[in-house]
């Protein structure tokens, strides 16, 4: 690997890219759905706490100066990747603040080596897609402050230092000088090794803010209203030199975050910044975006995309205006006619109401969407969340959020259960209480923060049956598969746990309460669960994605749901008992032999055109016709 990497960097910084930044065509050859992305599992990698595969490149205080709390207390350093998550390192107690500070600090020194590392492992689970987090250099664990678009974080390839100092002899705004780092060429040799897997990839960017570490943004900071790139942002005010012992600098910050200072639109309505708004980006901030897409999805200027990524998740894809988007599509597919675009659309009125994204999903901005609005109605049927749905109710909700969407947007949705912004998928449902609000031992001191019990491990074996089995693409946040437990943001951004490495217990509370000692380590049971379902949902592609879909018993009595789905002569009947006690099902069914998939056991013959299923207490069960 080491040689292929300098052999690469030697080839990449030859391949220098100077094609030019505006799109060819004025029209993309192909507004149409991803076909590609209707038949994936995506698997979320958040690349600082997935694997460290090499401590030399790990972050030091120098290379996480302008992240968000930007301390630098004495004796910072790393933390094991084992280490027990509440419990303070000896620097962070010597802070004086609480944990919730001091995790913001800490880095484990996750990287790109470690990624391909576990390669065999992904492929083994069977994941076919990877949705990686950002991975543009930036100062925070989270990578959304970008220090630069266009070079992937120092801290994730060989040479830190050496990628600082290629990133400084260049000009931001001339790909003609950009060159490739060591972390950019190992980036590239993942990308291939994922192609010749026959995986995909897609990255996270957030075209709305930069850090305060952007390189445009120092300028500003530096210059003020003289700064060329002093329209770049949304700036309500210069500092006055006539007054220096006063700062009147201010601007926008991503929902009031001042380290994450928002760039320009025009065009909006006035008063609108958020939502299905018209307006653009400043052109020079689009050329720019428009220069580092190009520079990931065609790395070597070849007109051939094969050797790039396979499409973008856009963050805070609402509080960017639709203008832009459309733009954006165009030339990204001008590029890529095959690549997907995902936008994060999520609320409209937290935490009560999600947007409806059919704007967004009407062919000329997205492939798809974060599909929260599965999660939400899923969680509260089977885990008895508020509002507690029914059998029937569930089947409402789900037609009511799928209204106006057309069929083949719903089959290239992100269904997700978890992510980097919410519980991971067993707190949340060990904890059925409002969706994404209070879901932290901060806001509620009772929020439940140790390993989900059995009768949560139950439930979630059931939504996973409902995920796979459902139209849209499945999605698992990465440690989920293998039973990781955590509140929200930080806590859902614990290190994954590996079967190669013996964790310290989790015994410490972060307010300092009393709580039960965890062992920290995979749950195979789980790991299984999942392994089969991806492997069911494969062997049977076409049914599950392309299938019709008709619900065959809804009893809002005894918690009980059944549906099927159907492509040509193949039926897939899939069956939920949510309730505490052993439940019969019968429901009408194509006269057959229906192999019993998921749980594999027995098979049933329906005749009849009548079929009965007995199922246990909070289990869900598969059976194909074929």
């Amino acid at each position: 690997m080491k040689y292929l990497l300098v052999f690469l960097v030697l080839f990449a910084a030859a391949c220098t890219s100077d094609v030019p930044v505006e799109p060819t065509a004025a029209d993309a050859p192909n507004l149409g759905v991803s076909a590609w992305s209707r038949d994936v599992v995506w698997y979320q990698i958040f690349v600082e706490r997935f694997r460290n595969g090499d401590p030399s490149n790990d972050p030091t205080l120098h290379d996480i100066e302008g992240a968000w709390r930007d301390a630098r207390p004495a004796g910072w350093q790393p933390t094991p990747w084992t280490h027990d998550w509440y419990r303070q390192e000896d620097w962070a107690e010597a802070t004086g603040e609480d944990f919730y500070f001091t995790a913001q600090i800490r880095r484990y020194g996750g990287d790109l080596q470690g990624v391909l590392d576990k390669l065999d492992y992904l492929q083994d689970l069977g994941v076919t897609a990877f949705y990686f987090n950002p991975i543009n250099d930036a100062p925070s664990l989270h990578k959304y402050d970008a220090r630069s678009y266009r070079h992937i974080d120092r801290n994730f390839g060989p040479d830190p230092q050496g990628d600082e100092t290629i990133a400084a002899a260049e000009d931001p705004l001339d790909p003609a000088t950009w060159q490739w780092t060591a972390a950019d060429s190992l980036f590239l040799v993942l990308v291939d090794e994922i192609h010749r897997r026959g995986m995909r990839i897609i990255l996270d960017y957030s075209w709305n803010h930069t850090g305060i570490t952007f390189w445009a943004w120092k300028d500003i900071l530096e210059k003020q209203q003289d700064s060329p790139y002093a329209g770049w942002y949304e700036i309500n005010q210069f500092d006055d030199p006539a007054t220096p012992d006063t700062n009147e600098f201010d601007y926008d910050g991503w929902l009031g975050v001042k380290t994450l200072p928002e760039l320009k639109k025009v065009g909006r309505p006035e008063g609108m910044r958020h939502g299905a708004i018209e307006g653009n980006l400043v052109d020079p901030v689009k050329q720019h975006v428009f220069a580092v897409t190009r520079r990931w999805l065609d790395p070597n200027g070849d007109g051939d995309p094969s050797d790039g990524i396979d499409g973008f998740r856009l963050d805070v894809a609402e509080m960017v205006p639709l203008g832009f988007w459309r733009d954006y599509r165009r030339f990204v597919r001008s590029i890529n006619p095959e690549a997907y675009l995902v936008g994060e659309v999520w609320w409209e009125k937290w935490p009560d109401r999600m947007m409806d994204p059919t704007p967004w999903l009407q062919g000329d901005v997205f492939d798809a969407v974060m599909n929260y609005r599965w999660y939400m109605p899923t969680r509260s049927f089977f885990a008895g969340a508020p509002p507690n749905l029914t059998a029937s109710g569930y089947v409402a909700h789900l037609d009511s959020v799928e209204a106006g969407i057309d069929p083949a947007f719903q089959k290239a949705m992100m269904n997700l259960t978890a992510s980097h912004d919410s519980p991971r998928f067993g707190t949340s449902v060990y904890n059925p209480g409002l969706y994404k609000y209070e879901v932290h031992p901060r806001g509620n001191p009772d929020y439940k923060i140790d390993r989900p019990d059995a009768r949560a491990r139950q439930i979630q074996r059931m939504i996973l049956v409902q995920q796979f089995t459902y139209p849209g693409a499945p999605h698992i946040w990465n440690g989920d598969e293998v039973g990781m437990w955590g509140a929200d943001d930080p806590d859902v951004r614990k290190p994954l746990v590996w079967d190669d490495l013996t964790y310290e217990d989790e015994t410490a509370h972060p307010f300092g309460r009393p709580r039960r000692r965890d062992a920290v380590a995979p749950d195979t049971a789980l790991f299984r669960v999942y392994k089969n379902l991806i492997a069911l949902r494969k062997a049977h592609l076409r049914l599950f994605v392309d299938g019709t879909l008709t619900y065959r018993l809804t009893d809002d009595t005894h918690g009980l749901l059944a549906y099927e789905r159907a492509l040509d002569d193949a039926r897939a009947v899939v069956a939920f008992n949510k309730s505490d006690q052993p439940q019969p099902l019968t429901f009408d069914a194509q006269n057959g032999t229906y192999q019993a998939a998921f749980p594999t056991g027995e098979s049933i013959d329906v005749t009849g055109g009548s079929m009965t299923i007995d199922l246990p207490p909070r289990t869900a069960g598969v059976w194909i016709k074929e």
